[in-house]
């Protein structure tokens, strides 16, 4: 006589895994679509980043390393422009004016190598031969303690030099943000090279859309010192594209295990059924 088959307790029955619907398949798999999208758009976005930084840097390196050319005349002022202008070296002479001076505050300098410490650059207008005005970054003071004394008497030598030979580069101004620290008008005090702000709470007459960041000379041993620039720009757009597609590829991988434990399931309810 054949042995009964106990029965399964109903705490010892197999559950099955019931698999996701066919609907909620294609709706994660539309999710994983746009995550794989976007993240390949960044990361081709990177490479295109790249590409123009590279443009980015040899161009620089090109315009620092030429020799000086004259100063535009203001006539052709309105007609340059960051992207084709910016960092060309010129030089022209002028002298500086008894206009107040704006300290631009820097813990360091991306371009200066020898700017390594807190202190402030010094902007003010200086007159050309012509008579038309423009304003230059005179150069970086380690004032770490932002002492306006300190400043005026640097700002002074600068006056007292009279007409000199000035050799710089075209720079264009920046924009305040809501990111940057507020000004302090009273102390002359800016955190951006906001000209247009600056110009407009100290009353320059400055109508040149740019400014010179001068190389040179050292007017006196205290006043503001003025140097070369350099590329210092950092590259670093492959190693974002790298990550960028790498999390596509780990959201596929991921979203492609998943499926296939799906399809195992649907499979494996499907022989169950068979075999009952």
């Amino acid at each position: 006589m054949a042995a009964r088959r106990s029965p399964v307790a109903p705490d010892q029955a197999v559950t099955v895994h019931q698999p996701a619907s066919a609907r909620g398949i294609a709706g994660l798999a539309l999710i994983a679509l746009v995550m794989v999208a976007v993240l390949l758009a960044l990361g081709a976005w990177q490479l295109q980043r790249r590409v123009a930084k590279q443009a980015l840097i040899a161009a620089l390196t090109e315009r620092l390393a030429a020799a000086p050319m004259p100063l535009p005349p203001p006539s052709d002022w309105a007609d340059l422009s960051p992207a084709r202008d910016e960092f060309r070296r010129v030089t022209f002479s002028a002298r500086f004016t008894d206009a107040p001076d704006a300290m631009i505050y820097s813990a360091g300098s991306a371009i200066r190598a020898d700017v390594t410490s807190p202190g402030t650059f010094a902007l003010l207008p200086v007159r050309l031969r012509d008579g038309s005005e423009l304003v230059v970054n005179a150069g970086f003071l380690a004032n770490p303690a932002i002492d306006r004394a300190v400043q005026d008497r640097a700002v002074q030598r600068l006056r007292d030099a009279g007409a000199v030979q000035l050799v710089g580069y075209l720079r264009f101004p920046e924009r305040s943000t809501l990111l940057i620290a507020a000004p302090d008008p009273a102390k002359r005090l800016w955190f951006a090279r906001d000209l247009t702000a600056i110009a407009a709470a100290l009353g320059w007459d400055s109508a040149a859309p740019f400014y010179i960041d001068l190389e040179a000379p050292q007017l006196a041993s205290d006043a503001p010192r003025p140097g070369p620039l350099t590329v210092r720009l950092r590259d670093q757009h492959l190693q974002y594209a790298i990550t960028w597609f790498g999390l596509a590829a780990a959201v596929s991988l991921v979203f492609a295990a998943w499926l296939y434990g799906q399809l195992r399931d649907r499979r494996s309810i499907k022989r169950r059924s068979v075999s009952l």
